[in-house]
């Protein structure tokens, strides 16, 4: 049977453009829609709470900037997980090429851990990108926040999680082929469930949509 992707990771965003929420740094002007459209990224810390659209920002960046994109989760990486992206970054930036890393709760590293990006972005080997659910002034190292960008995700408001549902409605090719209708009020229940989260939000439409048989 085939692997079907999550509908999360189905309906993740390609560019800024179909990006919801984060407005004050996505929108016309902001830092980051800045970084995207010069084609220059930065080293950040994005700091938000889950499912405000951390991971997504990273990949959309990378994409726009045209540079090399790593994913490391800081739960099941280690050092040596990282000097090979460290490696690779060397090489790229040889050719001219920048390299992401994109941490994954970079607070749960410790101060080691951390010490072993620092070089690398100081050089210019690697453009970290680290997101955390805490505090950074508390979780990361002052050397890596000195040279880094703190950014601050808000909640997802109702009103973009609803944006965020009707868009995968009717986008999303296995729910259109199941037929999908949402009954009265049912919208209304996914995003006051979704809590300002967009992927918990969307992993209980997936799994009602599966239980429900008829779409």
């Amino acid at each position: 049977e085939e692997q079907v992707t999550p509908l999360a990771e189905r309906c993740r965003p390609a560019s800024l453009d179909e990006y919801v929420g984060q407005e004050h740094l996505t929108g016309k002007g902001k830092i980051i829609q800045a970084a995207v459209s010069g084609g220059r990224a930065f080293s950040m810390i994005l700091w938000g709470d889950p499912g405000t659209g951390k991971t997504t920002l990273a990949k959309i960046i990378a994409e726009g900037c045209g540079m090399e994109y790593h994913y490391l989760s800081a739960v099941s990486s280690g050092v040596a997980d990282v000097r090979k992206v460290i490696a690779s970054g060397e090489r790229n930036r040889a050719m001219g090429r920048q390299t992401l890393l994109f941490l994954d709760e970079i607070h749960r590293f410790n101060k080691a851990q951390q010490d072993a990006v620092l070089g690398a972005v100081e050089s210019g080997d690697i453009v970290l990108i680290g997101a955390t659910t805490e505090n950074p002034s508390f979780s990361v190292i002052s050397p890596l926040l000195s040279r880094a960008r703190v950014l601050k995700l808000n909640r997802l408001t109702d009103e973009n999680l609803a944006a965020i549902l009707d868009s995968a409605v009717s986008t999303d090719r296995i729910l259109r082929e199941g037929n999908i209708k949402l009954d009265e009020g049912v919208a209304e229940n996914l995003v006051r469930l979704g809590n300002g989260d967009a992927r918990r939000m969307l992993n209980i439409l997936e799994v009602a949509f599966m239980l429900s048989g008829g779409g």
